[in-house]
């Protein structure tokens, strides 16, 4: 066998070999990757608002004749030619780039028309190429006029065999009207369209007077954006932003009514989307919150979308909120969104990020430069044939000596020269002299050529007026802007509101009666007012709250959920919590401990609640918190002291060694004011025997107590008020007594007997203003409930022991007390809501 010959161990080199650092070789490289991207493929060009796709796509089209007017053809032949000429790419994304410019609901006007299958805003995909049809838009003729006349530079294609535009005449400004979306490397531009009609306007503004126009003015003729999906956008300083800047971001919210539908309920009615939202997506987002029980009242979704429009309808429960619902839908679904806008596109071949005057400069600009070529072109055409004709018209002035020369020619050469010689003709001229026929000799046609002749000397002047003034290149910019506003301007569609404040979470919330209760152990929870029935005075009541050994409720009122509840402390403080923040409990669950909400210090605890509704109510009137502690204290401070409280809360008077918070009422000015005793003593005097004082204020005597009495209760009416005042005592005794019994003192007297503190009474518990139409809600401390009608309950003089108002199992006490009252029947059932002191809120 023949040894095989051996294989160098080093290959010879194939060509030049060049060494280069790897780190320059990958920096180099990706530039030049990042800046392929950036120019030809992501980012739109500011003169005629095209990434380089589009415009091959549209020059293509051109080319086969695919106008408004003529024929569908194939999308795949379109694919095709684009592919093979100009856009050496994938063919998915040349079709992928064609179909958005079909899609009406993601271009202001569309630049191709299509025909089948095109998409839809559900995010339905395109059928294939080879199914559906396309030609050009009528509008796409605008950004393609004049291309024949020399108005652009062209570039060779990518293989050098055709050449192709390197930007279109753009009649129309494409890059504000259409908008653009693109990522680049390092950079993204993400710009949304606007009204044709306003564009064209702030066009001719800025042609007429550049330097006056500012952003304030531009925002009175370009109101914003103008989403092909309409939709609302929430406020200006997004637009402003970006129209300053170029940066910004735009709230969008889809368009939604409430309606009322059958079995007397309401529903969404959703007719418009934000820009690029998918509905399919968006109601499967809307079932998957009610699934997961973030929304809690929607009952049904449909989409009722046809040909006419958008109709997608959410159903509420009977006894939802319809608004709420919507906020959470605002909150928690892109049924409002944000569009971020970043103006990119490239300049001089460069990226820049522009703000709106900027691209309107840039686009007056370039329709100068267009304006200034075709005029050029047309005035050369028209020199070339006036020139023509200017030999013709020597001719059939000397025709006959003409037809002489050419007949004594001996060839088409020899009479070329002798023409030229004999009557100083060029080339040109003599070459179309020999080319006429003899029907041109005809007067008729003499006359023809002298009047055209004419006409072009008059377009020629007219031509070279032009290329000597800028003003009549601005004049025809404007003609042709106000041209194609008439032609193609259509309504905006978007609406521009006032911006929304910032939505809380009291927006999400339904706003709703409820009640709220504090044990003595700190145990607070929040409960639906209809949990509870009215009993017939002496029930023994339902079980409220299931209690701890030695535990009882110590405070019950009612109110709403978006209610500001102040819990003042025994230790005078006060501190800020929404009703809302309360956690829901049953009406046996004992609750959350109150530690976990407020900050309490050591044996800190409530020791009274006052709800507010609205602090904005409130201002403008004499408003204000009447504070009395339990050694006889009052004090008097002005509400909008207690607005903004820190989480932490702030002080609210400043008490005297072992002295504490008993009570708290919310008053107007001029109301009248009851302190009340465990012995049974109570004193009436008037809020404006109080001066108003700030909130570390010690406050002043109310009431002159005995060695061994203290305060039980603070309560405060109008002057004239028709309530009764409601006595509690421990042992579930009490009763009601005319206010008028009460006579005026001065503040700071002993006060008078209110009821008998005996031994089947007890000491008195506290104090209620009541009337007939008011409920009585009681608590004890083994956690019972009652709910009774002050009617029920019969008015008695001061000096009495009144009647058992609850029946009280053996060592239970009364530990609270609060009047409720009812509002008219619906179709839910009774619902209650906290008395508010006549004259009030």
């Amino acid at each position: 066998m023949s040894k095989s010959k051996e294989q160098p161990l080093i290959p010879e080199p194939i060509g030049n070999i060049t060494t280069r650092d790897i780190g320059e070789e990958m920096k180099s490289s990706y530039i030049d990757y990042a800046m392929s991207v950036i120019v030809g493929r992501a980012l739109p060009d500011v003169r005629d608002g095209l990434k380089p796709v589009h415009r091959r796509i549209l020059y293509t089209m051109e080319g086969m004749g695919l106008r408004h007017n003529k024929p569908y053809k194939k999308s795949a032949r379109v694919v095709g030619d684009v592919l093979g000429k100009y856009h050496p790419h994938g063919d998915s994304a040349v079709y992928d780039a064609m179909v958005r410019m079909v899609q009406d609901f993601s271009m202001r006007h569309p630049l191709v028309d299509g025909q089948g299958n095109f998409g839809s805003v559900d995010g339905d995909p395109a059928a294939a190429y080879r199914y559906t049809e396309a030609r050009l838009a009528k509008i796409a003729d605008e950004l393609l006029a004049d291309i024949d006349k020399e108005t652009v530079d062209f570039s060779p294609n990518f293989d050098g065999s055709l050449e192709e535009p390197v930007v279109l005449p753009a009649k129309i400004p494409n890059l504000l009207v259409n908008g653009s979306t693109g990522i680049a490397v390092g950079m993204a531009t993400n710009m949304p369209p606007h009204n044709l009609g306003e564009v064209c306007d702030a066009l001719c503004a800025y042609i007429d007077d550049s330097k006056a126009l500012d952003t304030k003015e531009l925002m009175k003729i370009m109101k914003g954006p103008d989403f092909p999906t309409a939709g609302i956008v929430r406020g200006k300083t997004g637009i402003r932003d970006y129209f300053e800047t170029g940066r910004g971001s735009v709230r969008i919210q889809a368009l939604a009514e409430i309606e009322e539908i059958r079995g007397n309920r309401q529903a969404i009615i959703v007719t418009e989307l934000p820009y690029q939202v998918n509905k399919a997506n968006l109601l499967e987002t809307i079932a998957g919150l009610v699934r997961d029980k973030k929304i809690n009242d929607i009952s049904d979704i449909r989409d009722e979308s046809d040909r006419r429009g958008m109709r997608v309808v959410i159903e509420i429960k009977r006894d939802g909120n319809a608004n709420v619902v919507l906020n959470q839908l605002w909150k928690h679904t892109a049924m409002e969104s944000s569009f971020g806008v970043i103006m990119l596109a490239l300049v001089d071949g460069r990226p820049r990020v522009l703000p709106l005057k900027a691209i309107l400069g840039h686009y007056v600009e370039h329709r100068k430069q267009i304006v200034m070529r075709r005029t050029r072109f047309e005035l050369r055409k028209a020199l070339d044939r006036a020139h023509i004709l200017e030999g013709f018209l020597i001719a059939l002035d000397n025709i006959d000596k003409v037809i002489k020369i050419i007949r004594g020619s001996a060839d088409q050469n020899d009479a070329r020269e002798k023409l030229m010689k004999n009557f100083k003709l060029s080339r040109v001229q003599t070459q179309a002299i020999l080319d006429m026929r003899l029907h041109q000799l005809t007067r008729l046609s003499v006359d023809d050529i002298k009047e055209e002749f004419a006409e072009l000397q008059k377009r020629i002047a007219e031509y070279r007026a032009i290329l000597a003034s800028a003003q009549k290149v601005l004049a025809i910019i404007k003609d042709e802007i106000a041209e194609v506003k008439n032609n193609y301007a259509n309504k905006r569609r978007t609406q521009i509101t006032t911006e929304r404040a910032e939505m809380t979470l009291e927006d999400l919330i339904s706003k709703e009666e409820v009640v709220i209760t504090l044990s003595n152990g700190g145990y607070v929870k929040r409960i639906p007012v209809d949990t509870y029935k009215a009993q017939g005075r002496g029930g023994k009541g339902v079980s409220g709250q299931s209690m701890k050994e030695a535990d009882f409720i110590e405070h019950l009122f009612v109110t709403d959920s978006h209610a500001t509840l102040l819990m003042f402390t025994n230790r005078g403080r006060v501190l800020a919590l929404k009703s809302y923040e309360i956690p829901e409990g049953g009406r046996t669950a004992r609750g959350k401990a109150l530690v976990n909400l407020l900050h309490l210090a050591g044996e800190e605890k409530v020791s009274s609640v006052i709800d507010i509704r609205s602090f904005d109510e409130a201002k403008g009137k004499e408003s204000s918190l009447v504070l009395c502690t339990r050694q006889g204290t009052i004090k008097r401070t002005a509400l909008s002291d207690f607005a903004n409280i820190r989480r932490n809360g702030i002080a609210a008077i400043t008490l005297e060694e072992g002295d504490v918070l008993v009570g708290v009422e919310h008053t107007y000015g001029k109301d009248e004011l009851f302190v009340a005793t465990r012995k049974g003593r109570a004193i009436r005097f008037s809020e404006t025997d109080v001066r108003v004082m700030g909130r570390q204020a010690k406050g002043v005597r109310g009431i002159r107590l005995a060695t061994d009495d203290e305060v039980i209760g603070l309560e405060a009416c109008p002057e004239n008020s028709k309530k009764d005042l409601l006595t509690v005592c421990e042992n579930g005794y009490g009763k009601r007594t005319k206010l008028s019994e009460y006579r005026d003192q001065k503040r700071g007297g002993g006060g008078i007997i209110t009821i008998k503190a005996s031994e089947r009474n007890g000491d008195a518990l506290g104090i209620k203003l009541v009337t007939d139409s008011d409920d009585l809600m009681i608590m004890t401390t083994s956690g019972m409930t009652v709910r009774l009608h002050c009617k029920d309950i019969k008015t008695a003089s001061r000096n009495t022991q009144g009647v058992r108002l609850v029946r009280l199992k053996p060592e239970d006490k009364v530990a609270r007390v609060a009047p409720i009252i009812d509002e008219p029947e619906g179709p839910e059932g009774p619902a209650m809501k906290l008395e508010t002191p006549e004259g009030g809120e």
